[in-house]
């Protein structure tokens, strides 16, 4: 069905996907997941219109890119070269700058019953960044579980960090903005109150030995510390709010699953990648004012490379070559 029109006349379009007992509804804005139901329960947080996503939305549901995170200074140097970014989260860019991936119309192609693959070719020099890019993501619903696919070459070097930036709240998301289009009993699973179930109660564990320490502006220090003896240890399973008062945006460095729990529901979800770490947010900057949503409505768990990581020699690289192709594969799981 048609989503809407964006300000520049494209068509943006909305999919509905199901498999047993998931359900998911994926717009061609931003490649972004709108909503998740599981058992009938929407777990993610979205917008009821694009007029919304254009104006309220915090990356809700998003692929980012070409950079998902940070980059210091919105710069870094590759093959000798220096490339310049645009600075939109204080003195540094954020998710591929202000007109990243998650404000593209991507083009849906091989769209099944439960599954989509949406493509976005990213030209040289877009937001900065060298090389023509062609990039892929598939949504697929499984027995138990959402996947998400990632591929991109280039036609020269450049730099490249995928992830969606989905807000879970295993809770339930409450309202009724949606129409519920395809829905047999016409009920809702988008939009939300922001006095809705938090996430602070959600139970958290992350095989996840050693995170990222970062600066006054989120940048990692290079340091990849130990967590054992600090707040940042979920290797053993914790409440989000039990320390720090939930204020999590940091990246972990990922040797193993990540499990997360809603005491309340029972619901559990288990996040699965080919990715070395994960930034887990706890939205603590969700402004109801701004958006949907009041602070901690949802949660991210972003898998992804290391924020920085063009200007980090010791990092994993990110660097991707003509003739290579970037692959990345992360799983949503949801047990019954």
């Amino acid at each position: 069905m048609i989503f809407g029109t964006t300000p520049s006349g494209e068509t943006v379009f909305r999919h509905v996907l199901a498999n047993g007992r998931l359900r998911a509804a994926v717009l061609t804005y931003g490649a972004i997941l709108q909503s998740l139901e599981v058992d009938g329960v929407n777990v993610v947080l979205g917008c009821a219109s694009l007029a919304d996503y254009l104006t309220r939305s915090r990356y809700f549901g998003a692929v980012v890119g070409r950079y998902g995170n940070r980059i210091a200074g919105g710069r870094f140097t590759l093959d000798g070269r220096e490339y310049r970014l645009p600075i939109n989260d204080g003195p540094n860019s954020l998710h591929g700058g202000a007109e990243g991936f998650d404000k593209r119309v991507w083009r849906a192609e091989s769209v099944t019953g439960s599954s989509i693959t949406l493509t976005l070719v990213s030209p040289d020099g877009d937001q900065g960044y060298p090389g023509t890019l062609t990039a892929q993501v598939a949504y697929t619903l499984t027995a138990d579980a959402l996947r998400i696919e990632y591929r991109a070459t280039t036609d020269a070097p450049t730099v490249l960090n995928l992830t969606n930036h989905s807000y879970f709240n295993l809770a339930g998301v409450d309202g009724n903005a949606d129409p519920g289009e395809g829905r047999p009993d016409g009920r809702s699973s988008i939009g939300g109150s922001p006095g809705g179930p938090g996430i602070l109660g959600h139970i958290l564990r992350m095989d996840a030995p050693r995170y990222l320490p970062v600066d006054a502006t989120k940048i990692p220090t290079g340091e990849l510390a130990p967590v054992k003896g600090t707040d940042f240890d979920f290797t053993t399973p914790h409440a989000i709010g039990d320390r720090r008062n939930g204020a999590y945006d940091h990246c972990f460095v990922l040797e193993g699953p990540v499990t997360v729990t809603d005491p309340l529901s029972g619901r559990v979800m288990e996040v699965t990648t080919t990715e070395p770490g994960v930034q887990f947010y706890a939205g603590g900057m969700l402004d109801p004012a701004a958006t949907p949503y009041g602070p901690h409505a949802g949660l991210c768990l972003e898998t992804q490379h290391f924020p920085d990581s063009p200007n980090r020699p010791g990092f994993p690289s990110t660097v991707l070559l003509p003739g290579e192709e970037f692959r990345s594969t992360t799983e949503y799981r949801f047990p019954a």
